[in-house]
């Protein structure tokens, strides 16, 4: 107890300081200033929530490397090392624009294209939960697919007879048009193939991440990788988990990646299974 009221003198000096993450998390039903929504509380781990501004930089300068940053990536011959400086020095405001206002990913593509590229996905996933994405969820899923696949075929009458196709040929996938399957998607991965009549094996020709019904990354080799990179850009645009995937989410964030360890009754018998 005595570490509890220590810990909240010390919240209350840091917010009286005008620390914005914890100022953030005190805004709750009944003192919300009408200034704008209720904002989500840090949930899934991230030790960078809403970070404050670099000691040198106000709102207005980082607005200044925000546009220096837009104008670098239209050129043809891209510093990439420029482009990395930037989007950390701007880690900030780019964090208080997306927990705050809530802007439709469109809005995010728009100020702040460099983060819907690959490289940068991972660095911001970095920078808010201090864990490599690829490595992280590469290392997790070859540590637990051989146990997922046997639990998977031992329960397979618990599931619709597709699951027998979904292991045997685990590349089979839909081939109508992007338009039609990204109608009505919030998050989620699209698999486009090759259209051949023949009746071997379809070949994966693209595999993309889509967000509020738009592409927003493609080509990507695999998809283990893709769906990663659609796992970092939940974070890196605060998005809520689909509420009819909620459990698979969790499951990646607290057993594969490890980011916090209040599991829901579900996710917990899960993963006392795959870790027998």
């Amino acid at each position: 107890m005595s570490i509890k009221y220590k810990l909240g003198n010390y919240r209350s000096k840091l917010r009286n300081a005008g620390c914005i993450e914890v100022s953030i998390n005190r805004r709750r039903s009944g003192e919300d200033d009408g200034a704008g929504p209720s904002l989500k509380r840090a949930k899934r781990g991230e030790i960078n929530y809403v970070p404050d501004h670099p000691d040198t930089h106000t709102d207005d300068s980082l607005e200044e490397e925000r546009l220096a940053l837009v104008e670098e990536l239209k050129k043809r011959n891209k510093n990439v090392a420029l482009i990395k400086q930037q989007m950390e020095v701007t880690f900030s405001l780019r964090r208080k624009e997306i927990v705050e206002l809530v802007p439709m990913v469109s809005e995010v593509q728009e100020r702040w294209p460099a983060l819907f590229y690959e490289a940068e996905i991972r660095e911001e996933f970095l920078r808010i939960t201090n864990k490599d994405l690829i490595d992280n969820f590469g290392a997790a899923i070859n540590q637990h697919t051989p146990r997922l696949l046997k639990l998977y075929r031992a329960r397979r009458t618990a599931f619709p007879p597709e699951m027998d196709q979904l292991l045997n040929r685990l590349d089979e996938e839909a081939t109508d048009p992007e338009e039609e399957q990204t109608k009505g998607l919030i998050v989620g991965i699209l698999t486009v193939l090759e259209d051949d009549d023949s009746s071997a094996p379809a070949t994966v020709i693209n595999v993309a991440v889509v967000v509020e019904e738009d592409i927003v990354l493609q080509d990507l080799p695999d998809l283990p990788t893709t769906f990663a990179y659609l796992f970092g850009l939940i974070y890196a645009l605060n998005l809520q988990y689909p509420k009819e995937l909620r459990y698979t989410f969790e499951t990646i964030q607290k057993v594969f990646m490890e980011l916090g360890t209040d599991l829901s009754a579900r996710v917990r018998s899960f993963k006392n299974k795959v870790l027998q």
